[in-house]
């Protein structure tokens, strides 16, 4: 009786211990930073003067400001709210993450933004389809606020490939940005933003940026709902050279044809190379 007594009681001890010891293994490795960002460095020329959508052709720098306004629009509609989601995540780096349990991972940290400091936390689940990320960001003082879910997304368990989906802010607590990304090698190869929100005209407009072969070695495919002039949905094809800076577009609705509109490296108009 008391050998089993004492069994028992080794039992309750050591089991315990062995609940505690989870097999912790290695954090996920976060997604890059250009998963979340898009390259809009091209199309930010103050020389060159915007475009006025579908505006009056004839100007010297027409195609390429054509092109400036297209991309212009998705980063005046993304800048006031992916500053703080995108500069949280990108401080996520320089910490170390601290283990919860059931394979997830917590970075824990404050990030400076426009003047003001929030309070970031980024969880990281590895399952047995793909990596769990969850983003809440909080603030305190003056205009602070409570921790909210940011954004979330997945990534594939090979790091290749993930998709993001935010909120648009604290006081609109709804989806309204899809990131699809995906890895060329070993930098990020393509970013898609698709608006989401539900009850805007803009929905499901989309502009996909990518890196590719050839002269003109990137590019974004533009799809939005156009408010000025046609209250419909167009479509703009862009490709430049990322070092050269000369490019082309064909927009079919502003220029009323399918042929390629090219600039030079000055941004100027110029009849497209033969190829």
């Amino acid at each position: 009786m008391k050998k089993h007594f004492a069994f028992t009681l080794l039992l309750v001890i050591i089991i315990p211990l062995f609940q505690g010891c989870e097999k912790k293994g290695n954090p996920p490795v976060l997604p890059p930073a250009g998963s979340m960002i898009m390259d809009f460095s091209n199309f930010r020329d103050a020389a060159k003067s915007d475009y006025s959508l579908p505006g009056i052709k004839g100007a010297e720098d027409v195609n390429y400001s054509l092109a400036k306004t297209v991309v212009g629009i998705w980063n005046t509609l993304l800048f006031v709210n992916l500053a703080i989601p995108v500069a949280a995540f990108q401080k996520a780096i320089e910490n170390k993450p601290s283990y919860l349990d059931n394979k997830k991972w917590q970075w824990k940290y404050n990030v400076n933004v426009l003047s003001a400091t929030y309070t970031a936390r980024l969880t990281g689940q590895i399952t047995s389809a793909n990596v769990k990320w969850e983003m809440y960001i909080s603030r305190e003082g003056a205009g602070g606020f409570p921790e909210f879910l940011w954004f979330e997304g997945t990534t594939a368990l090979d790091g290749k490939s993930g998709r993001w989906t935010l909120n648009e802010s604290r006081e609109a607590q709804v989806p309204f940005l899809q990131i699809d990304w995906q890895m060329t090698g070993t930098e990020v190869g393509s970013v898609k933003y698709t608006y989401i929100k539900n009850g805007s005209s803009f929905k499901d407009s989309y502009i996909e940026y990518g890196l590719k072969t050839g002269s003109y070695n990137a590019f974004y495919n533009v799809y939005f709902y156009e408010s000025t002039a046609y209250m419909r949905f167009v479509t703009v094809d862009i490709e430049w050279n990322t070092s050269g800076h000369n490019g082309r577009i064909k927009a079919a609705d502003y220029f009323g044809d399918t042929a390629w509109h090219c600039w030079d490296s000055n941004g100027n108009d110029i009849t497209c190379p033969a190829r």
